[in-house]
Order: structure tokens, then sequence, then C-alpha cells
């Protein structure tokens, strides 16, 4: 069993019986003498989505859940409510909420490729890279002569999420975005 030391951001654990995904960690050293080393976590409850801060001294066992990581494919969705997955091995299929997923759903198109978290074998969260490559479906034309400064433009791709780009960045070209903050990186 793991100390809270080791945990890194990305790294899941189990409170109170529910699993969380770590969003970052802070380590405090204090100056006086004999004091314990404190570190503090800000973690996401995977299942409800609720961010939580906690304190641990170093040396605390934290406990790792028992979760599944399985490969699947997302097939469609149903009544925009319900998400459909199958495993790429088993070729079993199951259902997600858009609740589960909310997030997540800005970044996936139809048969893409994800990992299903899995919890005692129910389906409680997705991982999915830390960028993913989307194409431009509107955006404003540029306007010549605002080159000039760091200016941005708002687009919107293809899985319906808005973001600031530069502005030389035209309808149907491939864009490079960080999924954790759901930001532009680059051309793609």
């Amino acid at each position: 069993m793991p100390t809270s030391i080791d945990l890194k951001k990305g790294s899941l654990l189990l409170m109170d019986g529910d699993p969380f995904t770590v969003l970052e960690t802070t380590v405090q050293t204090p100056s006086a003498r004999g004091g314990a080393t404190l570190v503090k976590l800000k973690a996401k409850n995977i299942r409800t989505k609720q961010i939580l801060q906690k304190t641990f001294k170093a040396e605390d066992r934290v406990d790792v859940p028992n979760f599944e990581i399985v490969p699947c494919q997302y097939l469609y969705n149903e009544n925009k409510e319900n998400y459909i997955f199958m495993n790429n091995e088993t070729y079993e299929q199951f259902t997600m909420t858009g609740d589960m997923i909310e997030y997540e759903l800005q970044f996936i198109r139809e048969n893409d490729d994800v990992q299903v978290l899995l919890h005692d074998g129910n389906p409680i969260g997705l991982q999915i890279p830390n960028t993913v490559t989307l194409r431009v479906v509107e955006c404003e034309p540029a306007i010549k002569g605002d080159t000039v400064t760091a200016a941005t433009k708002r687009a919107k791709l293809e899985t319906g999420l808005e973001v600031q780009v530069p502005l030389f960045i035209e309808q149907d070209t491939l864009l490079v975005i960080d999924t954790r903050d759901a930001r532009y990186i680059k051309r793609a």
C-alpha cells in the first residue's frame, strides 16, 4: 500500500469508499523541529465529480481502488443521455450516462478509442489522452492587420467544444487540444 507522499497528479486512490483521481499535490515540510511533513491533495471523485481537498501526513498509507482499465471504443449516443461503449477485447457493450462523462464528451467522437475505468466491474468513468486532435467546424475570419499582437478568437470544434485560438486558424484546420484544461496547443 503506497503512502501519501507517493501520490502524483493522475494517481488513483480510495477515500471513504469512493474512487478519486489526484488533481494536484503540495508537500509542506515544517520548519519546526520534529514537525511532520504534510501532503495536501486536491482530488476529484470519479463518480460524483466533486472536488475534495484533504491533508495527510507523509507517512499515512492510502488505499488504492480496485480499478480495472479496459480499452474500449465509443460507439454512439442514445437519446443524448446514454453513451454506448464496446470493450475492444471481449466485444461486450455497456452504457454510461452523460452525467458520468460530461467533461470527457467534449474530446471524443464516435469510433474513438478510450480507456474505461471499471470499479468492481461497473463502468464509472473514462480516461482520455492528454491531447486530442480535433477539426475546426466554425470560426470567425481573421481581419488583416490584427496579427501584431497575440490576439485570439473563438473556434468551435467538431465535438462542440469552443476554444480560443490564434487569428490565423481557419475552418477545417486540425488542432491539437490539451484535454486537461481544454485549451489549444498547436495545429496538427
